[in-house]
């Protein structure tokens, strides 16, 4: 069945089953590696994206169901000559050890300071909270999200 996706701002015809999930035709057929295959089971959140506004796992969200909303993924926010802001915060506060879990953690975090431009920490903490660490980074992550939403509001 062919399937149509807005992408990062662009528009894609796949062939794919309705029920598919979303993580395989980001990776397989978009060839877009931002979001990772870490659990598999909607368990950890190194698959994250942003659909319409909203942090969802790609490893359980049927193409089917997001066919008609707006797909953002780790390489729709900038690129490495112009990383967004969250990038840049996470590059800067080396909020990764192993950064697996990295991808998803941007992604939640921008989807948190798209609705909410001056989070306290428990907010972020409670946000960020379905994604899984293991390195021990948390603290980091939580800093880099700090300094994302003062840059996103024009400070330093």
């Amino acid at each position: 069945m062919a399937v149509s996706l807005r992408v990062n701002g662009r528009t894609h015809a796949v062939t794919v089953e309705p029920d598919t999930a979303l993580l395989f035709v980001l990776r397989n057929d978009l060839k877009l590696n931002g979001p990772k295959f870490g659990c598999g089971r909607g368990e950890c959140g190194a698959c994250t994206v942003i659909v319409d506004g909203r942090a969802v796992r790609s490893c359980v969200t049927a193409v089917g169901d997001v066919r008609d909303g707006e797909i953002v993924t780790l390489e729709g926010l900038g690129s490495r000559e112009n990383p967004h802001p969250v990038q840049r915060a996470f590059i800067e506060e080396q909020a990764a050890q192993c950064g697996y879990c990295i991808p998803g953690m941007i992604m939640r975090a921008q989807a948190l300071l798209e609705k909410n431009p001056s989070p306290s920490d428990a907010e972020i903490r409670k946000h960020l909270s379905p994604n899984l660490c293991r390195c021990g980074t948390q603290v980091r992550i939580l800093r880099a999200v700090h300094r994302a939403a003062r840059e996103m509001k024009g400070g330093r």
